[in-house]
C-alpha cells in the first residue's frame, strides 16, 4: 500500500531534504521514525529536494507498507511524537499504488522573504537585507521569466539535470504591511538552487545594478556565470505542491 504524507519543516538544522551520509537530513529523520513505527526499514520519496537551510511550509512525500495502516490519524500522531520538533506531519493518506510524490507533481510553489530591518526573531526565516529595493523594477524583471523555458543561467553546476527546461506559472513580489518583501514563484519543476539564484539576481535589479532588460539578457544567455550570487537559504520556503485531482488533493492548509 502507498501513502502520501503532508508535512512541514524548519530546515535550519538539516543539510536539506535529501538523505546524506555525513549530515542530518529531513528524509533521514522521517525514515527513522517510519521504520520504528512500522518495525521494518522504510524509505520515503519526497516531492523534490530542498537545499541546506531551506524550509518547507508544505511538503509531500510517499512511502509504502506491506500491510494497511488501520488508523492514519493515530499513526500520524505517533509519528509526530518521535520526530524532532522541527518536523511536523500534518496528514497521512492512502493513495493509488502508482501515485508518485515527485513525478506526479504538476505545480510547485516557493516563497522567498526579505526583511529590511534587523530582527532577531526572523533571522532564521528571512534575508535581512537593508538596502532600498525598487519593487516595481523587480516585478518588471520577474515578468520576463514568462518569456523563457530554459533556465540554465540559474542552474547549479554538476546537478545531473536531464533538462534545464521549466515552465513558470507565477512570479511576483509583494510587500506586506510590516514591510517584509515576499517573492512568490511557481512552476512545473525547479532546478537545484534555481529560486535562490533568481532572487539574488532580481535583488540586483532592485538596487539598480541591473535593469529588467539586463535581467532578461542573463536568462537568455543560458550561462550561470552571468547570474548574481544566490540569495541566502534561510529566506526560502517550499510553500505548495499540487497534483492532478485523481492523484492527490491537498488535505491541510
Amino acid at each position: 500500500m502507498r501513502y502520501f504524507i503532508e508535512l512541514r519543516y524548519d530546515g535550519t538544522a538539516y543539510c536539506g531534504w535529501q538523505r546524506q551520509k555525513t549530515a542530518p537530513s529531513v528524509q533521514q529523520s522521517i525514515e527513522q521514525g517510519l521504520s520504528t513505527l512500522l518495525r521494518c526499514p522504510t524509505e520515503i520519496v519526497g516531492a523534490g529536494r530542498t537545499d541546506t537551510g531551506v524550509h518547507a511550509s508544505y511538503y509531500v512525500a510517499h512511502f509504502d507498507t506491506a500491510q494497511p495502516i488501520a488508523d492514519t490519524s493515530s499513526f500520524a500522531y505517533h509519528l509526530n511524537a518521535i520526530l524532532p520538533r522541527d518536523i511536523a506531519v500534518m496528514s497521512i493518506s492512502q493513495v493509488a499504488d502508482e501515485a508518485h510524490a515527485r513525478f506526479d507533481a504538476v505545480r510547485r510553489e516557493y516563497r522567498y522573504r526579505i526583511e529590511n530591518r534587523k530582527n532577531p526573531f526572523t533571522r532564521a526565516y528571512a534575508w535581512q537585507y537593508y538596502a532600498a529595493l525598487n519593487v516595481e523594477a523587480m516585478n518588471e524583471a520577474a515578468a520576463r521569466l514568462f518569456d523563457f523555458e530554459d533556465f540554465t543561467s540559474f542552474a547549479k553546476l554538476n546537478s545531473n539535470n536531464t533538462t534545464n527546461i521549466c515552465h513558470i506559472y507565477e512570479a511576483r513580489w509583494q510587500r506586506g504591511e510590516d514591510g517584509t518583501l515576499e517573492f512568490t514563484i511557481a512552476a512545473d519543476r525547479f532546478l537545484r538552487n534555481m529560486v535562490r539564484a533568481i532572487v539574488g539576481t532580481l535583488v540586483d535589479v532592485g538596487t539598480g545594478k541591473l535593469t529588467p532588460e539586463g535581467f532578461a539578457e542573463i536568462v537568455a544567455a543560458r550561462d550561470l556565470s552571468r547570474s548574481s550570487g544566490s540569495a541566502p537559504a534561510q529566506g526560502l520556503f517550499l510553500n505548495d505542491v499540487q497534483y492532478a485531482p485523481e492523484v492527490f488533493e491537498r488535505k491541510t492548509r
